[in-house]
């Protein structure tokens, strides 16, 4: 980048541009709030740079599309720009361009898309939704000082576009992450459930479900993408989608995860793995479940506490998988526990939070409501790890037997 000439104060330029992004309202949307830029950033900028007139372009299907026209350019400028022409192709080339030499052969004013003087050219964005903002000079302006200034815009202006992109994703794919999980689990007569799901950012990868076939029977599912954020987000939605076209009343569960482990190979997220853990109960206590990969979930009856581990691999690396099917019993008073790694890993000063610590917390407040030991689980992992956020999404679910 060039040296910044004596005469434009570095300073007070950056004070300036703080003071236009601090301005701009993130609720508007993208054109209009780069149309407010446009106005803010050439009243600042006017007499420091030698400015006469400044425009804005917006990327349409065939070119780009005048938005704003501010300042006094000598005349209506280019409704719309086509971005196979030489200027453009320079302006994408260097993101920044100087048209000082209104003769030559790709100056804008050649190919009568602005035929006021000089100009300078910059893009902004990521295809299909970039912006092109053109600036005409008056007498006076100096090269240094317009190249130094327009090149800070387009980098801060990039940058804060980038932002409210993927902050605009984040806010798509955790709106279609709290879609897929349940408020709270479906009535089941016999049964107390409860479940609560905490990412570790915005979105995570951690996933439960429930699915209700009739009265006498209900599916049940958590699960665990590897990593967390919008690309483990993204595979949970391929999952749950999957599952629930996939599984249906009477239909073996181990030939839907085969398919399932398909497809989600064959996507574009193959380098990625998911556990889960899915289950069929019905009300008279008998459970029909497939661990594909999960970590075992805890069934206590009396004194017993039983790992349920049959299932086969973890859903996704594999492109052929094989499943099998477990069974389990939930007697009046038992109570199934599901939870994901971000609980279990929680760690500590002294280690992990622990399947030991889980099993003696359930053991210890057997007695109490399902929705309230949940609270003691979350509250309890939470303290193990010194009130510190979430190092991981977690996840758990309760399935208490009434009795």
């Amino acid at each position: 980048m060039p040296t910044l000439p004596a005469r434009l104060d570095a300073k007070l330029l950056y004070r300036r541009l703080d003071s236009l992004f601090g301005a701009l309202d993130p609720r508007k949307p993208q054109k209009k709030l780069l149309q407010s830029f446009l106005e803010e950033a050439f009243r600042v900028l006017e007499d420091d740079l030698r400015l006469k007139a400044a425009a804005l372009y917006a990327e349409e299907r065939d070119g780009f599309s005048l938005l704003k026209q501010v300042g006094s350019a000598g005349g209506p400028l280019a409704e719309s720009l086509d971005p196979a022409r030489p200027p453009l192709t320079l302006v994408f080339q260097h993101r920044v361009y100087l048209f000082d030499d209104p003769t030559a052969e790709t100056s804008p004013s050649h190919l009568g898309l602005m035929p006021f003087g000089p100009a300078a050219v910059l893009v902004v964005g990521r295809r299909p939704a970039r912006y092109v903002l053109i600036f005409l000079m008056a007498e006076g302006w100096v090269r240094e000082e317009l190249d130094f200034a327009l090149n800070t815009v387009r980098a801060a202006l990039g940058a804060r576009l980038a932002d409210e992109r993927v902050r605009g994703d984040f806010r798509e794919a955790a709106k279609i992450q709290q879609s897929l999980l349940l408020e709270d689990p479906p009535s089941f007569p016999g049964f107390e459930l409860a479940a609560r799901s905490v990412p570790a950012e915005e979105v995570g990868g951690d996933f439960y479900d429930f699915l209700s076939f009739e009265d006498s029977l209900l599916g049940l599912a958590i699960g665990d993408a590897s990593g967390h954020g919008l690309p483990a987000a993204l595979l949970v939605r391929d999952v749950v989608t999957g599952l629930r076209m996939g599984v249906e009343k009477d239909l073996k569960i181990a030939p839907v995860f085969s398919k399932l482990n398909r497809v989600i190979h064959r996507s574009n997220l193959s380098s990625r793995f998911v556990s889960v853990f899915y289950g069929e109960l019905e009300a008279e206590g008998n459970l029909t479940y497939l661990n594909a990969g999960h970590q075992p979930p805890l069934l206590f009856s009396g004194e017993s506490v039983t790992e349920l581990t049959t299932g086969g691999t973890v859903i996704g690396p594999l492109p052929e998988a094989r499943f099998r099917r477990g069974f389990a019993f939930l007697k009046p008073g038992d109570l199934l526990v599901m939870c994901t790694d971000g609980i279990l890993e929680r760690r500590g000063p002294k280690g992990e939070y622990g399947v030991e610590r889980l099993t003696r917390l359930v053991r210890n407040h057997r007695q109490a409501p399902a929705r309230d030991l949940l609270d003691r689980v979350f509250a309890e992992a939470w303290a193990w790890g010194g009130d510190r956020p979430w190092e991981d999404d977690a996840t758990a679910v309760l399935v208490k037997r009434s009795g």
